[in-house]
């Protein structure tokens, strides 16, 4: 295995994060985090996204919350070499920076179509699609980029939205292209539409399961044999009441990554709650699942 352990030693909460220049391998598939943590005050990571890397080129992002656009850059990723970005679901903890990365994409030189798959509810409700015309649109919040959502853009290029539905319990996997295949299943997460998402590369694949609580077990068989299994770490173990309705525990977390029998488990999606229990977090995790287990930081690679 390609991926540093060391990390596990990591499990303490620090008050800043040291970042320092990412590598990926120049060859093989890489996972990046670019953002590990949540949306709250005290948390000093990045909200979620992340990308995945061929052979030294990064060819998929996935989510863009607050502080993406900054670490996209950092990374060393070129825009032009992405062939999708996709969303779990619209919650603003991961799209706050979709914005930003835009409009900082028109001076990336990209021609052609962008793809940007997101999820849509029944009947089309809380669709993708109408979330970045209310965004980006011309009567959106930031309409000075509608250009982008133009055949004819000024940029060179437009960003081409697609809704993916997010009720129940059907797969989808409608894109591919010569680097990778995508496919995406529904998942619970509250009310609100979400969707899990699985890159396969040749015989290699991850899985980016977004925030969930897995009511409807549809993660398990959509994850089966993956090589690395994604997962928001919201909550401890000890949560009860509302917060299960949208998140998974560690414990219900080890259940799912063992019936998916993930070659090993990334926790990223880090609550400030969770910070100083990571020791509990992992005993509950490995009651279940007996595999390597890795709690994310901002910019660290993961390779295959």
């Amino acid at each position: 295995m390609r991926y540093f352990l060391v990390v596990l030693l990591l499990l303490g909460a620090p008050k800043s994060l040291a970042l320092e220049p990412p590598y990926c391998g120049d060859e093989g598939v890489w996972i990046q985090i670019l953002g590990s943590g949540s949306l709250e005050f005290g948390n000093p990571r990045a909200a979620p996204s992340y990308l995945v890397w061929i052979d030294n080129r990064a060819r998929l992002m996935i989510d863009a919350g607050a502080g993406a656009a900054l670490r996209f850059d950092e990374s060393g990723a070129a825009f032009t070499d992405l062939d999708a970005l996709v969303l779990s679901h619209l919650h603003l903890e991961h799209t706050g920076d979709l914005a930003n990365l835009l409009a900082a994409s028109r001076d990336a030189d990209r021609t052609g179509l962008f793809p940007l798959f997101g999820p849509a509810g029944e009947n089309g409700e809380k669709a993708t699609r109408d979330y970045i015309n209310r965004l980006i649109g011309s009567k959106g919040a930031f309409n000075e980029l509608s250009d982008l959502l133009k055949f004819r853009s000024s940029t060179g290029y437009k960003v081409s939205v697609r809704d993916v539905p997010a009720v129940g319990r059907r797969r989808w996997s409608q894109f591919s292209s010569e680097h990778l295949k995508l496919s995406a299943v529904p998942v619970h997460h509250g009310g609100t539409p979400s969707l899990a998402w699985r890159v396969d590369i040749g015989e290699q694949s991850v899985v980016f399961a977004g925030d969930l609580n897995n009511q409807k077990d549809t993660l398990s068989a959509f994850a089966a044999n993956t090589d690395a299994l994604v997962i928001s770490h919201v909550l401890p173990d000890h949560a009860r009441g509302a917060d299960r309705e949208t998140h998974l525990t560690p414990s219900q977390i080890g259940r799912v990554a063992e019936a998916s029998n993930a070659r090993f488990l990334i926790l990223s999606s880090r609550a400030k709650r969770t910070f100083g229990i990571e020791s509990a977090s992992k005993a509950a995790i490995e009651k279940t699942y007996k595999g390597p287990l890795i709690f994310a930081n901002d910019l660290e690679c993961w390779g295959l």
